[in-house]
């Protein structure tokens, strides 16, 4: 009869000891750069917040070799020149031993020039540009893939599904627009694809039909955007306006991946696919579970860059447990090691394709369909089947 209160017993002490240790400990103070203020600081506060569900979690369950882990966030404003000097402070002042985030992809080629200089570990949670993980940098890891494989589902739904002969590009003049845009010219060639127009634009523009008469004009099959949310928002609510009809609309990520475009684009964002690093109803480990808890806290499911910050905490929670020590050479070759499985998918940096210390994994393609993103290719991870043929928007209610 006394086995079970000696059983509760030796699990409170157990639980006692873990606080104990936490509260005795040292705790590990990390420091994440990040854009949450100006026109980027949707994606920083949504990877904010998973950064520090994760960080909760972890704690609870020991912290790292029983330390607690303690964040902080610096305000980089998706400026380059902030997110370097943010980051030389903390490697020169603070001596952090490891560096996680940003999410531009200007601000991460900033922050990856300097960890590599000063041969600090540096993870790269959501910055697409190829170019990142091409410097042979041996201290620069990226867990997201890059922009040549942004649109691996979605050149696959094109091909299976939408078979178009003919492509409008159009993207923002950032580092990730560019090679977003370069990209998939690169696949259309490939794919026999005319690329009918190729339009740069400014990001903030707040007039883009001008360009969009020259895509009316061009009459393409497929009008494909790269572009953050309220550029994508505006996009979409200005090709209803002037009725440039397509086959498809079909966004790069970045904004369109955002809960934020469908609530900005109202009924223009109806069928609207997009690429996609990862979405709630992918059938990770613990992505449900995260997606879930992360609605339940804030209202929207998060999209592919708080499931990566999220998941970033746990990357960096295991190679913290298995290097041999805290410098920057142990906690380098323990991320040289990482295979992990998160609620982001299978982590695991590589050298191939000429990428080094590089993930590769698969994409997704998520559609709007009343009103809500659906998974929707490839086919054995959807949720919903594809709407194919879209109607023309004279025929929409």
């Amino acid at each position: 009869m006394r086995c079970p209160t000696l059983v509760l017993r030796a699990a409170f002490a157990v639980s006692i000891c873990g606080a104990s240790l936490l509260q005795g400990a040292d705790p590990l103070n990390l420091s994440i750069p990040l854009p949450l203020t100006g026109g980027q600081a949707k994606f920083g506060e949504m990877m904010k917040r998973s950064y520090e569900m994760a960080t909760d979690e972890i704690n609870a369950k020991g912290g790292v070799k029983g330390r607690k882990v303690i964040l902080a966030f610096e305000d980089s404003q998706a400026k380059a020149d902030s997110a370097r000097a943010i980051v030389e402070k903390l490697i020169d002042v603070k001596k952090q031993p490891i560096i996680i985030g940003e999410y531009t992809s200007a601000c991460a080629k900033a922050v990856a020039a300097v960890a590599n200089e000063r041969k600090t570990p540096y993870l790269i949670v959501a910055s697409a540009d190829d170019a990142i993980t091409q410097q042979n940098y041996k201290y620069v890891f990226r867990q997201n893939v890059p922009n040549a494989y942004y649109a691996q589902g979605l050149v696959s739904f094109f091909k299976d599904v939408v078979k178009p002969q003919s492509i409008a590009i159009l993207f923002e003049s950032s580092d990730f627009g560019t090679s977003g845009a370069a990209d998939m010219e690169k696949h259309a060639q490939r794919m026999g694809m005319k690329v009918v127009l190729k339009e740069k634009y400014e990001k903030g523009a707040v007039d883009f039909k001008p360009i969009l008469s020259k895509v009316k004009q061009a009459a393409p099959d497929v009008i494909f955007m790269v572009s953050y949310v309220m550029d994508a928002s505006l996009l979409m609510k200005q090709l209803k306006e002037l009725r440039v009809d397509a086959k498809l609309f079909a966004g790069g990520a970045a904004g369109f991946a955002l809960p934020e475009f469908v609530d900005n684009a109202k009924d223009a964002a109806e069928y609207v696919v997009t690429a996609t690093l990862w979405t709630p109803q992918v059938k990770y480990k613990g992505a449900k579970e995260y997606a879930d808890k992360y609605k339940a806290k804030f209202g929207d499911f998060p999209s592919y860059h708080g499931a990566s910050a999220y998941s970033a905490m746990y990357v960096v929670q295991d190679v913290l447990t298995r290097a041999k020590s805290l410098s920057q050479e142990d906690i380098t070759a323990a991320m040289k090691k990482t295979d992990l499985q998160t609620a982001y998918g299978h982590i695991k940096f590589e050298d191939r394709d000429g990428y080094q210390n590089q993930c590769f994994s698969e994409t997704f393609v998520l559609q709007v369909q009343k009103g809500e993103h659906q998974t929707v290719w490839p086919a054995t991870y959807a949720n919903q089947k594809y709407l194919f043929p879209i109607p023309k928007w004279r025929d929409r209610k």
